[in-house]
């Protein structure tokens, strides 16, 4: 497997079928059913796959772990697009999911490094959301170095939830 720059179109299928699997075995139990089902597609139809395609061309720098298919991505943002917590000097994780066949494999630590190797020397600390019920993508990220310096609520398919807001900040001894 390789962590490696987005490719385009080609990216697009393979992204959409590791996000929504990872979105449906993450949030089972978290989100509502009609949340999970108003959010993903497992098998990307075209207008998926041009949806998906015209957003991650807004994104700064859009990783791809991928060996003979695509088994996750993240989507790092430090100019337009960032969530409202993200400051100035910051970027925004605004996506980091893998297949749940590769959880635990080190595909995700891959991907944040990469993101991370990614960013402009002007960023000093990466913001991320997490939903606050989301014990296994908090705890990656705590292992990580990030630190919770907020909470917010979000909307998913017209409910709210609430979330935990962390900070990373960039230095010599950042993951990657």
């Amino acid at each position: 497997m390789e962590v490696r720059r987005f490719a385009g179109r080609t990216d697009v299928p393979g992204i959409v079928r590791a996000h929504g699997r990872a979105w449906r075995a993450a949030y089972d139990g978290l989100l509502s059913a009609a949340a999970i089902e108003d959010a993903v597609a497992v098998e990307p139809t075209e207008a998926d796959v041009e949806r998906w395609l015209e957003g991650l061309r807004k994104s700064d720098a859009v990783l791809v772990a991928a060996g003979a298919r695509v088994v996750g991505f993240a989507d790092v943002r430090w100019s337009e697009g960032t969530k409202p917590f993200v400051g100035d000097d910051e970027a925004g994780l605004k996506a980091i999911y893998v297949d749940p066949d590769r959880w635990e494999s080190g595909v995700g630590t891959a991907l944040l490094s990469a993101g991370l190797d990614a960013l402009p020397d002007s960023v000093g600390r990466l913001r991320l959301e997490v939903l606050a019920d989301n014990d296994r993508a908090r705890r990656f990220y705590e292992i990580r170095g990030f630190e919770r310096t907020g909470s917010r609520t979000v909307e998913l398919a017209g409910e709210r939830y609430p979330a935990v807001v962390y900070a990373l900040e960039i230095g010599a001894d950042t993951v990657g």
